[in-house]
Order: structure tokens, then sequence, then C-alpha cells
């Protein structure tokens, strides 16, 4: 029985770490992105959102090179961790989120472009500095959006198969998920298990999601 809860575990350590991480850099960059202009900038953006729309295959690919041991990143990261990320439960986390970023992203933007200008001004003008305006006027006010777009990257992460399977592979207890789980067990005809799995899948990402859902309707 032990068998069956790692999948859950590993994908919720994953998905968890990834969302969080998710969380915190697309809150910053989506910020930047609203309150500056510069040349090049749908340029960017449209770089931002392409995780969306290439085949999972082709980011797995593009991580697995950029994560490889003759990158410069690469390198970096086994300075850091002391070994490739490649194929390892850090490694599914960065396929992750870099498939999730796009949902934090548009969820962030929107939440900040919400937010009144003259309000930041006006704390501006009563001797707020900038980054007080930021934690004490636009977060709050934006914080169901931020909330939103850690759901929305958590359920996204939660769901991921093509690229993190490239990057960190199916290791039984290492970095199978629930999708590659219940991808192997169709395989081998474990139907009990499978099943099992997808039922929770569903009740994960089903809870998460409502509760998005709701945090939305209440915005308006």
């Amino acid at each position: 029985m032990a068998d069956f809860w790692l999948p859950i575990e590993v994908t919720l350590k994953v998905s968890i770490v990834a969302g969080i991480m998710v969380f915190m850099i697309g809150m910053l960059v989506a910020r930047m992105m609203v309150h500056r202009t510069f040349k090049g900038k749908t340029i960017v953006e449209t770089f931002f959102m392409l995780p969306l729309v290439l085949p999972p295959t082709v980011i797995g690919l593009l991580l697995m090179t950029l994560l490889g041991h003759h990158s410069l990143p690469g390198r970096l990261t086994e300075l850091i961790f002391h070994h490739s990320l490649l194929f390892t439960w850090q490694g599914a986390v960065v396929a992750s989120a870099v498939v999730a970023f796009p949902l934090m992203y548009q969820t962030a933007k929107a939440g900040f472009l919400s937010v009144d200008k003259e309000i930041i001004e006006a704390s501006l003008v009563d001797g707020a500095s900038k980054w007080k305006a930021f934690l004490a006027v636009e977060l709050p006010l934006c914080s169901k959006a931020l909330l939103s777009g850690f759901i929305l990257s958590f359920t996204r992460a939660l769901g991921e198969f093509g690229a993190t399977l490239m990057v960190a592979g199916n290791i039984p207890g290492k970095t199978e998920t629930l999708s590659m789980a219940v991808y192997t067990a169709y395989d081998i005809g474990e139907t009990a298990k499978m099943w099992g799995w997808v039922a929770a899948s569903v009740i994960i990402s089903f809870l998460f999601l409502a509760a998005s859902s709701k945090m939305r309707f209440h915005e308006r």
C-alpha cells in the first residue's frame, strides 16, 4: 500500500514547490511588466506565454539542453546542488514551474492592472515609499487574484506529464508523479491502482479549482 502513496507524495511536493516558485517569480515579473514600458515588451510577454502553446516534449527537450552538462545554467545548478537537476525531483519542479508560469503571470498581471493607479499615487504623496506602497496597497488589493494564480499554477503543475517525463524521468519513489503512475499502471494492466490514482488526481484538482472559482466569484 505504501507504493500507492508515493506518487501522490512526489506530486504534491513537486507541485507545491513549483507553485511557490512560480508565485514569487510570476508576481514580481507581472508587476514589473505592468509598471514599465520598453521597446520589445510585446516580444518579451509573448516569450513568457510560449509554454502555453508549445508541445510539452519541446519544452522538455529545451530544458534538458539548458540543464545539461554542456550549458552554463546546467553547470551552475550542479555547483549549487552538487548534482545535475536532470532525473531528480528538483528537475521535475523546474519543468512544472516553466509550464505553469504563464497562468500565474496572466492572473497576476490582471490583478495589478485592476488596481487604481490613483490609490498608489495617493499613498506615495502621503509619504509612503514605493516598496511600502507595494506591500501595503497593491498586494492587499490584488491578493485574491494572486492567490487564484497560485492555485491555477499549482493545479497545472499537478497534471504536468510530458516535460516532466523528459527532464526528470519516471523513477518510482523519486520522480514518478501521479500522471506518470496512471500511465504506467495502464500500460502494465494494474487497473485498481490506476483508478485509485485517477481518483486522487481528480479530487485534488477539483478542490483547488473550486477554491479558485470561489475566489473569482467573490471578486465580482
